[in-house]
């Protein structure tokens, strides 16, 4: 009797350290719900603005993790943010090494390059929730509404096919609100440029568009406040509407793979 005793209890001492290992390693690690991750997210950046950050996934051991295990394990959210250097995305959200995929361009657009390394986040790695990530003050947004409005400048050569698909957001956010005049109309179309980028991935990638139809991928939009350091959340009605307004659209492509 005494030796089963010792023999269930080694069996269960080694049931449980091999958990602890697989729990360590990542190894088949089960990924937040959307909802879930999207929570991580704002609960990270709530201690970021309070000053409170816990700074997590940061240290030497989180560096050997990274360099032996796969990010797929770990990532919890996609985020397309500006490239702008006040923009810390994973700061602003409290996370660390392996938490957030992150993918940075001036003026949070969705072009080809965007589009894919979102699909990348989204297929691949598995994140269970992407953020469409505006901020105040934008520079990309300021030039293009000086631009729209008929006060623009020389810019390099690659610059304005950059910012291109920021104009539709500015025409928007002047059209709407007419009683904005000059720069004041900037907020709205920072905001408005974050739905543009929204269906913009929609349109060009229906890989993204299927997994958020399916509801295994949250897409949510977001301003990050450079003066408060808070993230404001914006309506998931309206990425629903921009959604079902895609998912309408007879001519848009619907093969999520690439072509040979």
């Amino acid at each position: 009797m005494i030796k089963k005793s010792l023999s269930l209890i080694c069996c269960l001492i080694g049931v449980m350290a091999l958990a602890a290992a697989a729990l360590a390693s990542g190894a088949g690690a089960a990924k937040p719900s959307p909802d879930a991750a999207l929570q991580m997210l704002k609960e990270g950046n709530a201690r970021f603005a309070a000053g409170q950050a816990t700074r997590p996934h940061q240290d030497q051991a989180r560096l050997l993790q990274a360099s032996k295990e796969n990010q797929g394990n770990h990532a919890y959210a996609t985020v397309l943010s500006c490239s702008d250097s006040r923009v810390p995305v994973e700061m602003i959200f409290d996370a660390g090494v392996m938490d957030i995929f992150v993918i940075r361009v001036a003026g949070n657009v969705v072009r080809t390059d965007e589009a894919g390394s979102i699909e990348y986040g989204l297929a691949h790695v598995n994140t269970p929730v992407l953020v469409v990530l505006g901020h105040t003050q934008c520079g990309a947004v300021t030039a293009v509404t000086n631009e729209v409005q008929g006060h623009g400048h020389a810019l390099e050569r690659n610059i304005p096919p950059l910012v291109a698909p920021i104009v539709p957001a500015v025409q928007r956010a002047m059209r709407e609100n007419p009683d904005k005049k000059g720069l004041d109309v900037v907020p709205q179309a920072i905001e408005e440029n974050v739905w543009q980028a929204m269906e913009d991935l929609f349109r060009q990638s229906p890989a993204s568009l299927n997994l958020a139809k399916a509801g295994k991928v949250k897409v949510v939009g977001a301003v990050y406040d450079l003066a408060s350091g808070q993230v404001k959340w914006l309506p998931q009605e309206k990425a629903d509407q921009i959604m079902a307004k895609v998912l309408a659209d007879p001519n848009r492509p619907t093969n999520p793979m690439a072509e040979k």
